[in-house]
Order: C-alpha cells, then sequence, then structure tokens
C-alpha cells in the first residue's frame, strides 16, 4: 500500500517537472529570441520571457475552479494536455505573437499544477509523510530545471539557428509520458467525500492508501466541515492562512530565484564568462538545485517547516549579499559562482521545499484548492513581474547589477522577521487539527 501511494505521488508530482522545464528552458532560448525578432527590452520582457508567466497567474488563480468541480485527477489530465500543446507550439511558432500564445497555454498548465498536484498529494498523505510526499512535486520542478539547463546546453548549435526550437518542443515527449500516466491515479478521497458526497468511492481510496481505522478517518474528515454552506476564503475566519500564504509566497520570489533561474546565462556572461561556460554554469545551478532539494526533503518532517525556513533564511541573507558584493567589487567569476551558488542551495532547502508543502495544509479541505490557487496566484504574480521587469532592470543595471542583489538580500531579512514572528510549524499535524489552530469562527 505504502508503494502505491509512492507510485500516485511520484506520478503527479511529474506535473512539477513539466512546470520545472518549461519555466526555464526559456533561458536558452532567450538571446536566439531577441537577436532572431530583434525585440526591445520591454516587449522582449513582456512577450517572450514573461508571457508563459501570466499565463501561469491565470492558470493558479483559476484552478481551483475545475480542482474543486471536475476533481484533482480530472485537472491534473488537461494539464498534462496543456504542457504537450505548448511545447509543440513554441516550437514551430512563426512570429513574436504566436510564439507568445502558446508559452501562454503552458504558463496555464504550469499554474494550474502549482495548485492541483500539491493539493491532491496533500489529500492522499497522511500527517506523517505529508511533508516528504509534496516535497516530490518540488522535488520534480528543480529536476525539471536541472534538464532543462543541461538539454539547452546540449541542443546548443544543434540546428544552427533553430536550436531553440528543438530546446522547447523536447518537452511535448514528458508531457506527453505524463497525461498518460496520469489517467491512472485514484481520485482525491477527500475530494470525493466532501465535495461529491461519495463516502464509499472515499472509503475504498482510503483503503487503498493504508489507513487503518477508516471510519474514523471518514469521520475526522466529515467532522472538519461544520457547514456546507460554500465559502470563499476572503472572510474573517480564514485572514490567519490568506495572509500567511500571501507572505510566503511574495517573499519566495522577493528572493530573486526566478530573476537567476530565468537569466541565468544572462547574468554570468556579465560577470566576465562566455556564451558556452555561461550555459556550463547553468547546469551548476541546476544541479545545486536538485541536491540541496532532496536534503530539504530529508529535512521537511525531520526539522519541520518553520526550522527550515529561518536557517534557509540566513542562508539568503549572507549568500545575496556576496553576490552583490562580487558583482560591486568586479571579484573573480569563481568567487561570484561560489556565492551564487550557496543562494541556490538557500533557496532548494527552504523555500523550495517548504512554500508547496506549506500552504497546501492550511486551508481548510472544503477551500483548499482555492486558498492553494490564493498562494500560488501571488506567487506567479510576483514571479511575472520580476520576469517581465528583468530585460529592462538588466539593462538599466548594465554595467554592474550589483544593486539588484542588494535589494533581494534586504528583502530576505524581512522574509526572517516573518518566519520569526508570524510563521507556524505545521510538521506533523493532521489537517483537521490544523484547521482547529489556525480557523477563527
Amino acid at each position: 500500500m505504502k508503494s502505491k501511494l509512492l507510485y500516485w505521488s511520484i506520478t503527479v508530482a511529474i506535473a512539477g517537472f513539466l512546470f520545472g522545464f518549461d519555466t526555464v528552458v526559456i533561458s536558452g532560448a532567450n538571446q536566439p529570441i531577441k537577436a532572431l525578432w530583434g525585440t526591445t527590452p520591454l516587449f522582449h520582457g513582456f512577450f517572450i520571457m514573461s508571457m508563459a508567466l501570466w499565463g501561469t497567474v491565470i492558470g493558479a488563480l483559476f484552478a481551483g475552479i475545475p480542482s474543486q468541480r471536475l476533481g484533482r485527477k480530472n485537472t491534473l489530465i488537461w494539464i498534462g494536455v496543456l504542457f504537450f500543446l505548448s511545447a509543440l507550439g513554441s516550437a514551430i511558432a512563426w512570429d513574436p505573437y504566436s510564439f507568445s500564445f502558446f508559452r501562454f497555454i503552458g504558463g496555464v498548465g504550469v499554474g494550474a499544477s502549482s495548485v492541483a498536484a500539491p493539493v491532491y498529494i496533500s489529500e492522499i498523505s497522511t500527517e506523517k509523510n505529508r511533508g516528504q510526499l509534496v516535497a516530490l512535486y518540488q522535488f520534480n520542478i528543480v529536476l525539471g530545471i536541472f534538464v532543462a539547463f543541461f538539454s539547452n546546453y546540449l541542443l546548443k548549435g544543434f540546428d544552427g539557428g533553430n536550436d531553440w526550437r528543438w530546446m522547447l518542443g523536447v518537452e511535448a515527449i514528458p508531457a506527453l509520458i505524463y497525461t498518460l500516466m496520469v489517467l491512472g491515479v485514484p481520485k482525491s478521497p477527500r475530494w470525493l467525500l466532501l465535495i461529491k458526497g461519495d463516502e464509499q468511492g472515499a472509503k475504498n481510496i482510503l483503503s487503498r492508501i493504508g489507513i487503518e481505522n477508516v471510519a474514523a478517518e471518514i469521520d475526522a474528515i466529515k467532522n472538519s466541515v461544520k457547514s456546507a454552506v460554500k465559502e470563499n476564503i476572503f472572510i474573517k475566519k480564514y485572514r490567519t492562512p490568506v495572509i500567511l500564504a500571501f507572505l510566503l509566497a511574495f517573499f519566495n520570489q522577493l528572493s530573486g530565484i526566478n530573476f537567476v533561474l530565468y537569466y541565468a546565462p544572462e547574468i554570468l556572461e556579465k560577470a566576465g564568462l562566455a556564451s558556452k561556460e555561461s550555459l556550463q554554469n547553468s547546469i551548476a545551478i541546476g544541479g545545486i538545485n536538485l541536491i540541496f532539494t532532496l536534503v530539504g526533503m530529508y529535512l521537511i518532517d525531520r526539522m519541520g517547516r518553520r526550522q527550515l525556513m529561518l536557517i534557509g533564511s540566513l542562508g539568503y541573507i549572507i549568500s545575496l549579499a556576496m553576490v552583490a558584493y562580487a558583482y560591486y567589487s568586479s571579484a573573480s567569476p569563481t568567487f561570484l559562482m561560489t556565492f551564487l551558488l550557496a543562494f541556490i542551495a538557500s533557496h532548494a532547502i527552504v523555500q523550495g521545499a517548504v512554500i508547496w508543502v506549506f500552504i497546501s495544509e492550511i486551508f481548510p479541505t472544503k477551500v483548499r484548492a482555492f486558498g492553494q490557487a490564493w498562494g500560488s496566484g501571488i506567487h506567479w504574480i510576483f514571479a511575472a513581474l520580476i520576469t517581465l521587469l528583468g530585460p529592462v532592470v538588466i539593462d538599466v543595471f548594465a554595467e554592474n547589477p550589483w544593486p539588484i542583489f542588494a535589494i533581494f538580500s534586504a528583502m530576505m531579512v524581512l522574509q526572517l522577521l516573518f518566519v520569526l514572528f508570524m510563521m507556524p510549524e505545521t510538521k506533523g499535524v493532521p489537517l483537521e487539527e490544523l484547521e482547529r489552530r489556525l480557523i477563527k469562527e
């Protein structure tokens, strides 16, 4: 039964692989597309680099609706279809506008997956393994990022000026595999019970998951819902989880993680590295991200979410400050890369491991999909804004980008204060107990 649960969790978490691959693969196509279509910094930032992220915002904000009505599983199937269409369409795009359209629908898939996948996994797991299983989603995100960087490196020069098309199109293969695999996972037992009213179906799946006392689990889930009245998350009693989700997502992006991942080759070239060297170092960034995400997954159910955030916030502050200093003082590329990789490691252990787990835990079952959509939506709005403004900011600080990283470091000081004074620990707490603690009637 444990092996079934792990298999289902891994299958759904592959949506995270597509998420990671789709969002970062554009870094290899960034400069070739700029040269091909002669775009201005603002046009390039909006239509080429950030359009997928605006789709992600839409996908994240509205994914709660199909997740609630169609179910977590059916939503995950459609996510795979969107990824597949986006990969093929981006590869054959004939102008910046068609390219933007296909990147946009891929972004919708990314945003929707950041809602449906963590919610699904949190609802089929137990308090003992929930952190690690939901963190499989984050692991797959960074695996996708690593593979995208590596794939871009291998395909560089593969087909002359069209190598960027292969970089983007290759995603269609894992997208098709994921879509076929997710057809075989069961529906969420909590969704079946509370949304569809199918108690027997919920019991069957809980038994397959390995719950020993199914009747008690059914009662606990039922008792967590005191009213059948539909509610939105922006009422007074949900204020605490709404604020927590907002701040966690806000600080995730104000660390500068997407700025680094999207523009890694370009900002590394500014440190004196040649084009091919910058792609090689992008692989190092993806590799460190992958390794330390595994560390975060190992620690998240041992040390807890809050403890990881405390340690990682200090890592953020120091590493980003040193990256800023490296640019300011024109330090060697090795010095810069050391602290840039330390920043990536800090993110992987802290926000990378925590964000999707924490947001999927703090909202009650009857509004969990909408709560996840809220947190994910905030995350992607700021990701899109940072990516949109990236080319403009890089152009403004063309001589030396040190102020950018100094600002990111200052934002992480504020994150540390948030963790110290506001963030609760959710490790080892059943979802229904968390509801009692965080929801004020």
